[in-house]
């Protein structure tokens, strides 16, 4: 039996294929340093981990949930939201309950665009948001982020017709591949362009958790008019190492919540419900571990950004994300860089352009291994001699 069309139209996987590239280099025995995941290495926390157990040996917990979720997890998540960005939702209709953040961002063109229409996506990017483009059988343009922007986008090169005909805007702040985070300037911005010109906004905030130097993120929704104009998407994976268990949320805009329900309805009857208990207990019990999480994060940082301008890598500290994005020497394309420190050093990293075009020219680095990795990893890099000290 052939595949669909919108299955034959799909890119290719771009995070299967360096895993690939990695798991290769690991069967010949090699000791690899893989830098080029986006996967946490740390544990989910005890207590969350205990709320499931718990939940998991009462036989409610085995009867198909609402389909909505429940309502103890869409309370947990406008609590959370209260608390953390001081901003009010409605569990019952601003909040959607997703299996991870990714299905709702590869959902919503599928809810609430028709065929043709177009989609404005960031360059560069997380690959998986063109998912989303052929499953919907939709149409995008891509706007740069450059790094003498701060990795902000520029509304003003947006052309009138670009303007006119999108239908979806997709951000992503703290960003991943680049690390930049956005300002609250930003965001107005964003809602004004989005008013004017009738666009949704989906504001992936996977790393909402995660700043550095003092800097907390800021949340879209605590923008004036932002609940007007669209959503944000919250997952558990990154900020309490929940990445396995595949839960997030959607918040904001009623009606776009609703497209993202009533597509649901005929997909899924929710997340089992230990797994929802579970997550209502991550989101409302006890923080330390987050708090500690993020100052392991910011060590990790610190390490590699002092190990990489000791041999005379000029690189730029992120101020979010667990990501550094780093440029390639000269002699180099991304991925010509990334096969030759997987080669020669064995260390992995992701090659910019996977993340599109203007990703040319740059690696990205995870902070998902030990300090004594990380250090490792830079003196193997050190003996290649690349880099001027």
């Amino acid at each position: 039996m052939k595949l669909s069309r919108r299955l034959e139209q799909l890119p290719s996987q771009f995070f299967a294929s360096l895993a690939g590239k990695v798991a290769a280099a690991i069967k010949e025995g090699r000791d690899i340093i893989n830098l080029g995941q986006g996967n946490p290495d740390q544990p989910t926390p005890p207590h969350i981990i205990r709320t499931l157990q718990e939940s998991a040996e009462n036989p409610a917990a085995h009867k198909y949930s609402p389909f909505r979720g429940t309502d103890e997890l869409k309370g947990a998540a406008a609590q959370f939201y209260k608390r953390e960005y001081n901003v009010d939702l409605d569990p019952a209709s601003e909040i959607a309950i997703l299996f991870g953040s990714k299905i709702g961002l590869v959902e919503l063109p599928l809810a609430v665009m028709d065929e043709g229409e177009l989609m404005l996506l960031p360059d560069p990017g997380y690959p998986d948001y063109l998912s989303s483009v052929s499953l919907a059988d939709v149409t995008y343009d891509t706007f740069p982020l450059l790094e003498e922007n701060n990795f902000l986008p520029d509304y003003a090169a947006l052309t009138p017709e670009q303007k006119k005909l999108a239908k979806l805007l997709y951000l992503n702040y703290p960003n991943n591949p680049t690390g930049g985070v956005a300002t609250k300037e930003f965001f107005e911005d964003t809602v004004a362009l989005a008013k004017e010109n009738d666009i949704g906004v989906v504001h992936d905030f996977a790393y909402g958790a995660i700043g550095f130097d003092g800097y907390q993120p800021i949340s879209f929704l605590q923008t004036k008019g932002a609940k007007d104009v669209g959503v944000e998407l919250y997952t558990l994976s990154k900020t309490y190492n929940m990445a396995g268990w595949r839960v997030g949320f959607a918040a904001g805009n009623k009606n776009m919540i609703e497209a993202i329900n009533i597509l649901q309805d005929h997909l899924f009857v929710s997340l089992f419900p230990a797994i929802q208990k579970a997550a209502a207990e991550a989101l409302l019990g006890d923080q330390s571990c987050v708090t500690s999480l993020v100052e392991r994060y910011e060590q990790r940082r610190d390490v590699l950004i002092e190990e990489c301008r000791r041999i005379g890598w000029e690189v730029t500290a992120p101020k979010g994300s667990f990501f550094a994005w780093l440029p390639v020497p000269a002699a180099f394309t991304s991925e010509t860089f990334a096969d030759y420190l997987l080669q020669e050093a064995d260390v992995a990293v992701a090659a910019g352009n996977g993340f599109g075009k203007n990703g040319e020219g740059y690696i990205r680095v995870g902070l998902l291994v030990e300090e004594n990795r990380i250090r490792e990893a830079i003196r193997r890099i050190e003996k290649l001699q690349l880099f001027q000290k």
